[in-house]
């Protein structure tokens, strides 16, 4: 009577490199609904309840990573016995040793995966050497996590949090599929204690889950993927046959790409972990909203930039308080060329986080005299200047992108110089008219972005207020606008790859 296929089934449900199981899928929404019933059906049960959690979040991680989930495990149980041997000594030195070998295991397992072909590649230049990369797979999501646990024996060695005595919630800590992957970065010490409450889900909360997964499959599928497969990428690949002013609009195209793509998987994150009872900091606050590069880094990809103030430049601007002001300018350089470095084994990312960290110093050190020339100017605290700085901070930004997207200096050179010298703007009619799709997308998304917080958090309070078959129409709704714009092929997260 049922004709089902047990082999389709198995390969579905079997890891497959070519097809992760990414929040996006329909896979994922099928697999979720499924393991939500089971998850609220023995929910009352706090032992069932974990365990069901993380074998949940174990098989995800398969799904996108295969039998490099065992990395995943092995980081969980390092991690959790060096903070209870650096928790259980009185012995600072032993304590130093433990947190030493831990973030040498971390960051080693870490770097192979990460910097082995980079590094190898270095010394051939350099001996003018043949140089063929090995064939290393770069497990998805493995310097979120390796961050994640950093952060569990950071806090436990600075006595900022008392280490868990349950493997069974640090494992539910570590593999939390929803933030597994991209993040949020979040802190044991805010996470953990959630573990112990019951489950339990508000009308607010429901609502405000609802409304993050529609718009962060908003953002991924119908902004972000549909604007580069059908417009930035052909751009980037070939800038020379685009005049200046396709390849400016491909700038502005990246930059809310980028935005959409990773914002995106966020709002899902905290969305579908609200949906388990667990709440996630937040890792986006309109960052192209800015008035400075410093302020840009406080809203964009938050839970990192946390990570780097709190373990690293904080550290380093007291190792090196006596020289005062050149002590920030020197952190956060440093700080910045690590966090392009932990993008990715590549120099654009490491021009990119040292761009940043120049431009961050230099802003340090004008400060002074750029405050008493805005008083001078009596434009001190006005809504022009912040126009002004918005305007000024987003095309720097922009402009930064470029050399975060492409390890090619020469794609970047054609940009610029298609820009500067064959900018056309009479083109931009014909653009309109020939993708209007792509502009009308493009403004949207950035409509959405600038619009004013007080009608964002209105337009919020309407919608979990609504009642929750008309929330869940809405949500099958975007669902369905998503499959419309979908690709035949899987479009991973800008963010996989780090």
């Amino acid at each position: 009577m049922f004709n089902i296929n047990l082999q389709y089934i198995w390969d579905l449900l079997k890891y497959n490199p070519s097809d992760p199981l990414i929040f996006s899928t329909s896979l994922f929404l099928f697999l979720f609904l499924f393991f939500l019933v089971f998850y609220n059906l023995f929910g009352k049960n706090k032992m069932v309840r974990l365990a069901l959690l993380i074998v949940f979040s174990l098989y995800f991680y398969y799904k996108s990573a295969g039998y490099y989930a065992g990395i995943l495990v092995v980081s969980a149980v390092v991690n959790f016995f060096f903070a209870k041997f650096i928790a259980s000594t009185e012995n600072f030195t032993w304590k130093r040793i433990h947190l030493a070998l831990a973030v040498l295991l971390n960051i080693g397992i870490l770097g192979y995966f990460k910097y082995t072909n980079f590094i190898m590649q270095i010394i051939a230049e350099m001996n003018k050497a043949q140089f063929e990369p090995l064939s290393i797979f770069l497990p998805i999501g493995i310097s979120f996590y390796t961050f994640k646990s950093l952060n569990y024996v950071f806090d436990v060695y600075l006595d900022n949090m008392e280490p868990t005595n349950s493997f069974r919630d640090f494992c539910v800590y570590v593999f939390f599929f929803p933030n597994l992957l991209m993040g949020p970065i979040d802190r044991a010490s805010e996470f953990l204690p959630q573990v112990q409450k019951e489950l339990y889900l508000s009308k607010e909360d429901l609502g405000k889950a609802t409304l993050l997964i529609i718009a962060g499959l908003f953002k991924k599928v119908v902004i972000a993927d549909y604007i580069s497969l059908n417009f930035v990428d052909r751009i980037f690949d070939f800038p020379l046959r685009y005049t200046g002013i396709e390849n400016l609009l491909a700038i502005y195209g990246y930059a809310l790409q980028i935005y959409c793509d990773f914002s995106g998987y966020t709002d899902m994150a905290i969305g579908v972990a609200l949906f388990l009872s667990f709440k996630l900091m937040d890792n986006f606050n309109s960052p192209f909203k800015a008035t400075s590069i410093a302020d840009f880094w406080r809203r964009w990809h938050i839970s990192l930039s946390k990570w780097l103030l709190d373990y690293l430049f904080k550290p380093m601007q007291f190792s090196m308080r006596s020289l005062r002001i050149w002590a920030n300018v020197i952190a956060i350089f440093i700080t910045f060329v690590i966090c392009g470095l932990w993008h990715g084994g590549a120099w654009n990312f490491i021009i990119w986080g040292a761009l940043h960290g120049f431009m961050m110093s230099f802003s340090l050190l004008v400060q002074k005299p750029k405050q008493a020339l805005y008083k001078l100017l009596r434009i001190n605290d006005t809504k022009f200047l912040r126009f002004f700085q918005v305007v000024i901070t987003f095309h720097l930004i922009a402009a930064s992108f470029i050399i975060f997207r492409t390890n090619d200096m020469q794609v970047i050179k054609d940009m610029f110089s298609q820009i500067f010298d064959f900018f056309h703007v009479e083109v931009f009619l014909q653009f309109a008219e020939k993708l209007p799709i792509i502009l009308g997308l493009m403004l949207l998304g950035y409509v959405l972005h600038f619009m004013p917080a007080k009608i964002e958090n209105g337009f919020r309070k309407f919608f979990v207020a609504l009642p929750w078959f008309i929330q869940a129409i809405l949500l099958v709704t975007v669902i369905w606008i998503a499959a419309q714009f979908k690709s035949a092929d899987i479009t991973p997260f800008i963010y996989f790859q780090f």
